[in-house]
């Protein structure tokens, strides 16, 4: 039993017998043990032989009062003692089932509050329950209120025949045929921000400011080959159909004699000007395959847009519509040094299977 001087917070004597020694230096040598045993054991040890209690703690790598814990309880249960632990006190009672019915019951339906969504602490607050109760509920039936996703369902009265064509390009391609996907990234803003911003380091993301001065935009018309996955890209002041024409020239100077164009692209106005239509009456090799509307999601090249702005477009800094031009170009010879080729992988029985789950809102 521990022998309390009067410095007992410092200094705690320990009378441990010839027996009880042995035991304890085979528990503390043994490496199969448990490392909780092994550590109690040292603690009693080294409390043997009078050591002060910060170096008793300092020897077995644990706190003081887990070194006065463990002495109390080797006092009064002896080594038994260090090699059981207490059953602790039964934990905070589970939410009542009838209790989670309701939270995820209220989750789906309309707050009663002029919020538009139900927060965590307002389902708290409304069901009489812990926040982070109402997080675990929410985490196991995968209910996330605070998320909203946009979407649109095409109303093209030829949807169907469009979407089959157009899948059936990327899953089925013509032989001795290219096949690109053409779109225009208007209004491609260079922007340069008012002070510079810090670089990313540890602890800390980089920053940059909200505001910015505006030196002017271009556009970006592409074509990606689904096949090859290389873009031919160029930047244009406008997007008329003059300048659509002057992109399908220079893309057609870069596909092989002897291979037919299959052209995707989506309805805007441009596409289909009288004069980009006669462009194609005179190129017979080329055939283009219109989107349906609002379905740019069919639309392979929109994919590269995406990538671009956020790798390259977003947080660059560019003092000049000239700067921002060159820009974009480098991007294209790196992203062309190594192109990947497009992969469509749903069906599109199974996309007319998913969208037919959409209801469809009357006009």
């Amino acid at each position: 039993m521990p022998c309390e001087s009067v410095r007992m917070a410092q200094t705690i004597c320990v009378l441990v017998s010839a027996a009880d020694r042995a035991l304890l230096e085979a528990i503390a040598a043994n490496r199969k043990a448990p490392h909780k045993h092994v550590q109690r054991a040292r603690i009693i040890l080294h409390s043997a032989e009078r050591k002060p209690v910060q170096r008793v703690a300092a020897a077995a790598d644990v706190s003081r009062p887990a070194v006065w814990r463990w002495q109390q309880r080797f006092a009064e249960e002896g080594v038994e003692g260090l090699l059981r632990d207490k059953t602790r006190k039964p934990g905070k009672a589970p939410v009542p089932e009838k209790t989670v019915v309701r939270v995820i019951a209220l989750t789906v339906s309309p707050p009663p509050h002029q919020a538009t969504h139900w927060t965590g602490r307002a389902m708290a607050k409304a069901t009489g329950i812990s926040l982070r109760s109402v997080q675990r509920i929410w985490e196991k039936h995968e209910l996330q209120p605070h998320r909203i996703r946009s979407f649109k369902r095409s109303r093209d009265p030829n949807f169907e025949l469009k979407l089959r064509d157009v899948v059936g390009l990327y899953l089925d391609p013509p032989e001795h045929a290219v096949v690109l996907s053409l779109d225009e990234k208007t209004q491609i803003q260079a922007l340069d921000r008012t002070q510079p911003g810090l670089p990313l380091k540890r602890g800390k993301c980089a920053t940059m400011t909200h505001d910015y001065k505006r030196n002017g935009t271009t556009t970006l018309f592409a074509a990606l080959n689904v096949l090859e996955g290389n873009v031919v890209g160029r930047c244009m002041q406008r997007h008329t159909h003059e300048d659509f024409i002057r992109f399908l020239n220079s893309v057609e100077s870069t596909v092989p004699a002897g291979k037919s164009v299959h052209a995707i692209l989506d309805n805007y106005a441009t596409h289909k000007h009288p004069k980009v239509l006669a462009w194609l009456g005179r190129h017979p090799r080329w055939t283009f395959h219109f989107t349906p509307t609002s379905s740019s999601w069919l639309n392979a090249v929109e994919n590269f847009f995406s990538k671009i702005t956020r790798q390259r477009i977003r947080r660059g800094v560019f003092r000049s519509v000239v700067e921002l031009q060159s820009a974009i170009k480098r991007y294209l010879q790196e992203y062309n040094a190594d192109p990947k080729p497009f992969v469509w992988t749903k069906s599109a029985d199974a996309i007319l299977q998913k969208l037919s789950k959409i209801p469809v809102a009357s006009v």
